[in-house]
């Protein structure tokens, strides 16, 4: 008999095909009553498919005393409840590396697209301005100081992305690793030093809010932050006050607080550009997250040890 799993919510329509073809699947987001599916095939289900942002919750868990193991579709696990995934000895896959290229590839965009005011020049462009005179000079990123909050997998090909544009780079995070970037041990004079910096830390409480209004002053009002972490990485209230009054330069954003809510005092700012955290939604990288998800779950239930474990 085929192992049965619970998905969360829909998955590209390969990734369902393969688990339709390896589990007896039940789509929970099809149903109206949860509860009562749970409490229907809870007792047999051995696996949940999940993603990033919807996670696994404890109660989940726990309407699932058989549960084994949990494959995330993301690399970021702060929705699941990983303190009690490991209390109840539920393995927690997710799918590191093979998001890191596009993931520091959005970065990079948003960095460009910050200084060199691409929207804006494309907006230049469309409105007729330019029959009437040149668009204003924009920024150079050579020789400017990057800093990047979180120098793990994406972190590091960031770092190299912009030194190939020639920009210098530092970091922060939890300890000094072996790199030739500067490390600073304290974020708000990482920040004071930089030009642009770009959040690509994990989420969750240890991070939650980490740049606040402190952190985006040091920035500064010719400074410009890119957040492609989270949106729970940056106090959204006080990012959203900086740039109105004048005390950020710009920022890049790509992931917000409470997705697919915006705040829509950023619509109408200009030095701000806007993304739908589309930072892996490429379909090379989001078939091979896919694909990731589903290796997990059937080493696992081969009897091989999982390929990603958390």
């Amino acid at each position: 008999m085929k192992p049965e799993l619970i998905m969360v919510g829909p998955m590209m329509p390969h990734v369902m095909e393969a688990l339709d073809s390896d589990f007896t699947v039940h789509r929970l987001w099809e149903v109206s009553d949860k509860k009562a599916l749970l409490d229907e095939v809870g007792s047999q289900v051995r696996a949940i498919a999940t993603s990033g942002h919807l996670g696994a919750s404890a109660e989940l868990m726990d309407a699932l005393p058989k549960l084994e193991i949990i494959g995330c579709y993301g690399v970021g696990v702060d929705a699941i409840d990983l303190p009690h995934a490991a209390k109840r000895q539920v393995i927690v896959t997710n799918t590191p590396d093979v998001l890191n290229d596009d993931v520091a590839n959005m970065a990079i965009a948003l960095l460009l697209a910050t200084s060199r005011e691409i929207v804006n020049g494309d907006r230049y462009v469309r409105e007729g301005k330019w029959l009437k005179g040149a668009m204003h000079l924009t920024r150079s990123i050579r020789g400017r100081t990057l800093g990047i909050l979180g120098l793990g997998r994406i972190g590091k090909d960031i770092a190299r992305k912009a030194e190939a544009f020639g920009m210098e780079i530092a970091y922060h995070g939890r300890a000094k690793q072996d790199v030739p970037y500067r490390y600073y041990a304290d974020l708000v004079e990482m920040a004071g030093d930089s030009d642009y910096l770009v959040a690509i830390c994990p989420g969750g409480p240890a991070t939650d809010k980490i740049v606040n209004r402190a952190v985006l002053d040091a920035i500064g009002p010719n400074g410009v932050f890119i957040n492609v972490a989270r949106g729970s990485v940056v106090d959204e209230p006080a990012l959203v006050a900086a740039l109105e009054e004048g005390r950020l330069g710009g920022a890049g954003l790509d992931v917000f607080a409470e997705e697919p809510k915006v705040p829509e005092a950023l619509f109408k700012m200009e030095q701000v550009v806007l993304q739908p955290h589309a930072a892996s939604a490429t379909h090379e990288t989001r078939r091979a997250m896919g694909d990731l998800v589903v290796d997990n779950l059937r080493a696992h239930f081969a009897g091989k040890p999982a390929l990603t474990p958390v």
